[in-house]
Formats: structure tokens, C-alpha cells, sequence
């Protein structure tokens, strides 16, 4: 698959909660040391749990980025008051390792020091930890053994970024530093750091390793501080495999095109990552599951964030929607984990994910789909072999209960203008509402219909005329066909919190292509400070495909 578009900087950035960077696009992979079996083991896992929590979950506040800006007053109270005050009474990692177990996540990630610099487990690095609270306890050991118990890789989150350390060096806490840190303080920099990573490799040896940060923060050889934390990490465990830093890590929204290689999204259950008390909003089973299921069908992993409240504990919701995704898994798991992408993504609201001889066929979109009705899908992109079966995952065919007299078994037919198939949901999933989350096809020894095109997204360029861009796109090949429409769908980009929702999109046409080359169109009626969302897209009545997803402001 084509990886080379990647998102637009944003210039002064109005508009937008938090920073989007680069490393949100499968712009390029990214050298490391990480050994091709461990990256075929995460294409292959497909999911992870991330877990967020630190000092500050006592104030439900955003994780470390309050310090930034804050006043003295407010740095030294974080530091000196908060730790007297942390009692989680209720973790209980071997509940949230059966939970993680349960919904089909294969390794998880805990974060063992943010940026604020306070460490979850028994170090002697520094007095800033789990251990000097009212609490006392290695959590970070908690956490390693309960996991591993349930057979689920062990991974950590580490920041190479300090902000106590900062503080320490009568330094102003900033992750933008206006200039290079001199020598001396870098040295201490380093030493710090070098000894943090080297007792976590000899305490917990974990199998995953998530950096966050300290790669503009170079010393006078070039070396950054997220490098010096890898090269520790990897010297001491060359077959630990590092995520952020070393693979493409887009987060709160998933790259606009897929890649062969392997890369880990990383979302929110709600529109924070370490626990929000109030003012939050938390994402639905059924938009995890499509989430899921889009990171799979683009070829990556993804890594799902919960944040526990201050006392350790998973509220109702965070547990309810897991559990949603954990009977949606225990259906349908088969066709999330080991599987690759298809030629295409998806068919509409239809995604594909294939392993050696299947094809997994996720049926969003299909609205209130009653138990014992029948509905029919036509796959365009499929054809049928000799050997080719197909069923709903989950169900027999033999029965719907209650319905003795219906005929639940799945019939497909292979038909000029693609696969026909008809199926029946004919499992009783819930008592009392319907179950809307998707049902799976699974089509065994399928065969390509045809080579897809591909198109990227270009630039947004300011047009002379007021409130207005010429977006651009480049169609690299139309594969098997002889024409497309051309289209952008555009919108006010909605936050980076909530960027992996898909309202608002709206359509500007661009003509029709019958050979590669760039196309234009002109956007009109913008807001001048607003930032806004687009992408590209080209498309027949057999294929469609669309390119990265760029932002651009006026």
C-alpha cells in the first residue's frame, strides 16, 4: 500500500486542543533496531491495552501537561503536596489482566513514568515515586505479574522527558525548549535517565517498550534523549520491541491510508488519556469496534487506553464499553488477530481483513438488523473460487431459537458484477434490544476481483479570492480501470480529542480522471483562524479509495 502522504503542519495552530504531528501518518518506517519477528508479532497481535495513570489522577486532570505554564505556587504544591496524598485503595491488576484477556488484547502498556517525572515503581533514581506516598507500593510489579499470569506481553511507557528534572536545574517545564540544554545539564540528563531504563529492563523485562517524547532534545553529538532511552533499552534486551520512537505511532486518529509494514495506533477510550471525572465523553462499543477494525483492514495495531480514577479502579463505563468489545471479540476474534490487509480497505461500511486463506467481511452499516432477518451484501472487490465457503462468524446456521420454522443458513453466488451474499442474523446475543454491532463474514479461498487505484492527497494552497484553497490530489494508478470520479471530503477539524469521530464530512466533486496525474479543486466559503480536515478521494461503481488525511488552516 502507498504510504507516502503524511498530515500538513499546522501554521500557529488556532483552533486545535493539542498538537498533531507528523508521526500521526504511516508517512515512512522508521529505523531501529526492532527484529522482524517482533514486528510480525505485533501485526499479528493486533491489540493492546494502554493504561494511564500518574500522581495527578487525584485532580482528574489532563496527565503532566498542567505543569506547563503553571505558576510557582501551583509547581511546588504538585510536587511537594500531592504525593502526601496518594491512596489508591482499589487496584486490582489481576481484574483489569482477566478483562484485557477477555476482550482479546495481547499485550499492554502501563505508564511507568510521565513527563511530570513521578515513577510507579521501587527506584532508586530518585525520591519522586509510588514509594514515598501513603500508598508504598510497587505498582509497576503488580502490574507485571498479573498480566503475565494471563499470558499477556508486558509493556511499559517511559517519557525521557523530565519536568522535576527541569525544575531541579532551575530550569524553566516546557517540551519546547527555546534552546539546546548545555553540557553539564545534559550529562545529568542522561545519567538520569540511562540508570531509570536500566532498572526497569532489569526489574520487569518488558516485552514492549512505548517512548513518549525527548526526540527534539538532542546533546552536542545529536544523540536525542528518546534515542539514548532505546539504545539502553535495546543493548540490554535486543529483542524488546519498541513501538513510539521506532514504528509509526499515529494517535487519537487513524492514518487515511494503510501500510505492509507494522504501526500502532493509539486512542482514547474517552477524550482524555489518564481519568477525567467529569466532562468526558467516552467513545461507544460500537465505534471501538469500528476503530478496531479499520487499524486491522490498514495493516495495523491497536493500542486502547483506559484510565483508572484515583483509587486504582476501572469506573462503569470504561468497564461496561470493554466488556461490549470483549463479547464483540470473543465472536468474532478470529478475524482481528494474524490477519493482513485486503487489496482494498473496504467496500463502504464494509471492511476486509484477510489471513492466508480467508477473507473477513466486518458488516458495519447495517442499522437495526433484527434476529431471523435476512440481509444481503454484494462484495465487489471478491471473487469466488472452487473451494470458496461462506459463513457468519459465531453461528451454526442450523437454528434461530425461537424461529425453528427460518432457514439460517448463509448462500453466496458469484456474480458478474461481484460476490453475492445472503445472510441471516441468527444468533440471540442480547435479551430485551437488539445487538448492532456488525456480524463477520468469513469467505474462505477468495480471489481478487481486480487491481485497485490509489490516490494521494496534496497540498492545500491559500487561493487569492478570500476564504478560499485549491486542494490537490495525485492519482498514482487506476489499477484495473479505464476511468474515476475525483472528489474531496472536507470538514472543521474537530480536535484532536475527538478526531476519530466521522461527523461533519462534507463532499466538493473535482471531475473525472482516465489517466494518473494531479487534479485541483477549488474549496470556497472558509472561515479565516479555522482549521479544517480533507482528504481525497477517487472512486467507480466497482472501487473506492482515498488518500491521507491533511489539515490546513486559513
Amino acid at each position: 500500500m502507498n504510504t507516502k502522504s503524511h498530515l500538513l503542519p499546522i501554521p500557529g495552530r488556532p483552533n486545535v486542543d493539542e498538537s498533531v504531528t507528523a508521526d500521526n501518518t504511516l508517512a515512512a518506517e522508521k529505523p531501529s533496531r526492532n527484529r522482524k519477528e517482533a514486528l510480525e508479532w505485533l501485526q499479528d497481535a493486533g491489540m493492546g491495552l494502554f493504561i494511564h495513570w500518574s500522581l495527578d489522577v487525584q485532580l482528574g486532570c489532563v496527565i503532566s501537561h498542567t505543569l506547563v505554564g503553571a505558576s510557582e505556587d501551583y509547581v511546588r504544591r504538585f510536587y511537594e503536596e500531592l504525593p502526601k496524598t496518594l491512596r489508591p485503595r482499589r487496584w486490582d491488576f489481576d481484574h483489569l489482566a482477566e478483562l484485557a484477556r477477555l476482550a482479546g488484547f495481547q499485550y499492554a502498556v502501563l505508564t511507568s513514568k510521565h513527563h511530570n517525572g513521578f515513577c510507579l515503581w521501587d527506584t532508586e533514581t530518585t525520591d519522586f515515586s509510588i514509594m514515598n506516598t501513603p500508598y508504598g507500593q510497587d505498582l509497576v510489579q503488580q502490574y507485571t505479574d498479573a498480566f503475565r499470569r494471563q499470558g499477556i506481553k508486558v509493556g511499559l511507557y517511559f517519557s525521557p522527558e523530565d519536568f522535576r528534572f527541569l525544575r531541579s536545574q532551575g530550569l524553566p517545564i516546557t517540551r519546547t525548549p527555546a534552546a539546546p540544554y548545555e553540557k553539564p545539564v545534559m550529562e545529568k540528563y542522561k545519567a538520569l535517565l540511562s540508570a531509570q531504563m536500566a532498572e526497569l529492563m532489569a526489574k520487569y523485562d518488558p516485552d514492549v517498550l512505548f517512548f513518549d517524547g525527548g526526540e527534539t532534545m538532542p546533546d552536542e553529538n545529536g544523540l536525542t534523549l528518546q534515542q539514548l532511552c532505546m539504545d539502553v533499552a535495546w543493548d540490554m534486551k535486543p529483542k524488546v520491541l519498541i513501538t513510539r520512537g521506532a514504528i509509526p505511532t499515529p494517535e487519537q486518529q487513524l492514518p487515511g491510508v494503510g501500510a505492509d509494514f507494522a504501526w500502532e495506533g493509539c486512542v482514547t477510550l474517552g477524550t482524555a488519556w489518564q481519568y477525567q471525572p467529569t466532562n468526558e465523553r467516552y467513545k461507544t462499543g460500537l465505534h471501538l469496534i469500528r476503530l478496531l477494525t479499520e487499524t486491522r483492514a490498514k495493516g495495523g495495531s491497536l493500542l486502547l487506553n483506559i484510565g483508572p480514577d484515583a483509587d486504582g479502579e476501572l469506573c462503569r463505563e470504561q468497564e461496561g464499553i470493554l466488556r461490549e468489545l470483549a463479547l464483540w471479540h470473543f465472536i468474532n476474534g478470529e478475524a482481528v488477530h494474524g490477519t493482513r490487509p485486503w487489496v482494498i480497505t473496504n467496500e463502504g461500511e464494509t471492511w476486509l481483513l484477510r489471513k492466508s486463506d480467508a477473507l473477513y467481511a466486518v458488516l458495519f452499516g447495517m442499522g437495526e438488523w433484527d434476529r431471523g432477518q435476512r440481509r444481503e451484501v454484494l462484495l465487489k472487490s471478491v471473487r469466488a473460487s472452487e473451494k470458496t465457503v461462506v459463513e457468519v462468524l459465531g453461528q451454526s446456521g442450523a437454528e434461530t431459537e425461537y424461529r425453528p420454522d427460518l432457514d439460517a443458513r448463509t448462500y453466496w453466488e458469484q456474480r458478474e458484477d461481484g460476490l453475492f451474499i445472503s445472510a441471516m442474523h441468527a444468533q440471540r446475543i442480547y435479551c430485551g434490544v437488539q445487538w448492532r454491532n456488525p456480524l463477520v463474514l468469513k469467505i474462505t479461498n477468495p480471489i481478487p476481483a481486480f487491481s485497485p487505484m490509489l490516490v494521494q492527497t496534496a497540498k492545500a494552497v491559500p487561493n487569492e479570492q478570500e476564504g478560499a484553497v485549491t486542494l490537490s490530489a495525485e492519482i498514482e494508478t487506476l489499477g484495473s480501470f479505464d476511468k474515476a470520479a475525483l472528489w474531496f471530503e472536507w470538514r472543521e477539524y474537530p480536535g484532536f480529542a475527538l478526531s476519530s469521530y466521522e461527523e461533519g464530512w462534507q463532499r466538493l466533486d473535482a471531475g473525472e480522471a482516465t489517466a494518473p496525474g494531479l487534479c485541483c479543486a477549488a474549496l470556497t466559503g472558509l472561515k479565516k483562524g479555522v482549521t479544517y480536515q480533507f482528504r481525497a478521494a477517487a472512486g467507480n461503481d466497482q472501487n473506492e479509495m482515498k488518500g491521507e488525511l491533511m489539515l490546513f488552516t486559513l
